[in-house]
């Protein structure tokens, strides 16, 4: 097992100062794979010159790809930021990453990925939905092998039945401060507080570990035997897009190294922080940061 992947939508995201690569699997695996293991972004895009550009971004990036183009348009996410650089998303729909198809090439790359990474967006639609299931169910039965539910509700894209259903298959939970009270409500979870509610998933779904960012704030890494908190770094924000896919990244990218929870908490925490200073989800990351 020696690969990471990211799995789900790959776009562009539309912003007031110009278009940027995107889409959180995509974004994760380059930043998990600067930390040395070959990273695939795995996805689709269009017969489009938008579809080309996209697979050259990627190149650029040094970021492996699994992503056919298919006969439906590339994605595109405009984009808007509040004043306080948080980003807002208009997400367009019927597009490539909604029709990710089953390959071999697909299933051959599974069984030898140690740690995908998954959100709930791109189960909007069933099909790429169903591949997402069966790239889960054909990774290696290993303990070792990470499967990340990186939540990110977006919009109306959603349901209770996706969202369990995910759960059941994996074994890392990476969400927000404003996802957490909506996964309280819906799947019945108890507790008060954040750490309370964070440990009733971890029982409810056996889950290994539960990342919870909570914005400038701090974040939160819960595991069966310890509480990982880290404030945030107080930065000059340029704008927030993609820093919780670079957490996310960084985060793993250290766990496969070796480190503990609460020291690729830390590495998660720093990188994070450097992408809210750049433009763009994905900057290059200085070698210091990933020490």
């Amino acid at each position: 097992m020696k690969y990471i992947a990211g799995l789900g939508e790959a776009l562009w995201d539309v912003l007031p100062s110009g278009r940027q690569i995107g889409g959180a699997p995509a974004n994760f695996a380059y930043h998990a794979g600067q930390f040395g293991r070959p990273a695939y972004a795995v996805s689709a895009v269009g017969n489009d010159d938008l579809g080309n550009e996209l697979l050259a971004r990627f190149a650029e990036k040094n970021l492996y790809t699994l992503i056919p183009q298919i006969d439906f348009p590339t994605g595109t996410v405009d984009v808007s930021l509040t004043g306080d650089g948080i980003p807002l998303y208009d997400i367009r729909q019927g597009v490539a990453w909604d029709n990710i198809p089953t390959t071999a090439a697909l299933l051959a790359l599974a069984n030898d990925t140690i740690a995908v990474c998954f959100g709930s967006l791109a189960q909007r639609s069933d099909v790429s939905r169903q591949t997402i299931y069966r790239f889960l169910d054909a990774m290696p039965d290993d303990s070792r092998v990470l499967k990340i539910f990186d939540i990110n509700l977006r919009q109306h894209y959603y349901n209770r039945e996706v969202i369990t259903a995910s759960l059941e298959r994996c074994n890392v939970l990476k969400l927000n401060e404003d996802e957490l009270p909506i996964l309280v409500d819906m799947l019945g979870i108890g507790g008060t507080d954040a750490v309370t509610q964070g440990r009733g998933l971890m029982q409810a779904f056996d889950l290994r570990l539960v990342i919870l960012t909570q914005g400038a704030h701090g974040s939160y890494v819960l595991s069966a035997t310890d509480t990982s908190f880290i404030e945030t770094p107080k930065v000059e924000v340029a704008d927030t897009v993609g820093a919780g896919d670079a957490f996310t990244g960084a985060f793993v990218g250290s766990l496969l190294q070796g480190k503990t929870p609460r020291e690729a908490h830390l590495t998660a925490v720093r990188i994070s922080a450097y992408v809210c200073t750049q433009h763009g989800a994905m900057p290059e990351i200085p070698d210091y940061l990933k020490q």
